[in-house]
């Protein structure tokens, strides 16, 4: 190993599998040790690897669901401030709340910011921009966009030791198993 690679700090141990039920299996395999921080990579999305890995639900609903309930109101107060308090017309006699006529206003700035709170929601979630990512310094990696499934072990979690991940991955049957080192 040279110096230039013993020099930076290890990221997780990355192991590829042959097709998406091993990589269903060895995410199972790796969840039941108690693992928390890993994450699986494939060219497309696989049923059933979120409750293999036991994911929870994403807050992202909720995150839309508060924006849209701000664009609801602030529209609501916003109207009713302009057409009530600070400018009233009294057009032949109508009432001056009209929430008919609100509707449209109303319904527009609800989506705007549920929208805003799902881009940025999902933006912040998945802790974007970054621009660099140390699983891209492996060459192996690559074929996560074509053919290749790939599960990786961050040194982040708790009972990280390298030599114990690398044997649960080899007895998972995991092939191509290899160190990932930070840049950063």
């Amino acid at each position: 190993m040279s110096t230039e690679t013993s020099d930076k700090k290890i990221y997780g141990i990355l192991a590829e599998v042959r097709n998406p039920k091993e990589l269903i299996d060895i995410a199972r395999t790796v969840n039941k040790n108690g693992y928390k921080k890993y994450d699986t990579f494939s060219p497309f999305p696989i049923h059933g690897i979120d409750k293999a890995m036991s994911l929870q639900k994403s807050k992202l609903g909720w995150i839309v669901l508060s924006h849209g309930l701000i664009g609801l109101t602030g529209a609501l107060a916003m109207i009713y401030f302009m057409m009530v308090v600070d400018y009233p017309l009294n057009i032949s006699g109508k009432s001056l709340m009209n929430i008919p006529a609100w509707i449209p206003v109303t319904f527009e700035l609800t989506i705007l910011l549920s929208a805003f709170g799902a881009v940025f929601g999902m933006f912040f979630l998945n802790g974007l921009p970054k621009l660099n990512h140390p699983l891209f310094t492996s060459e192996n990696f690559k074929k996560a966009t074509n053919d290749g499934f790939f599960i990786c072990i961050e040194a982040e979690d708790p009972q990280f030791e390298p030599e114990k991940v690398h044997h649960l991955l080899s007895d998972a049957g995991a092939t191509n198993i290899e160190e990932i080192r930070d840049d950063t």
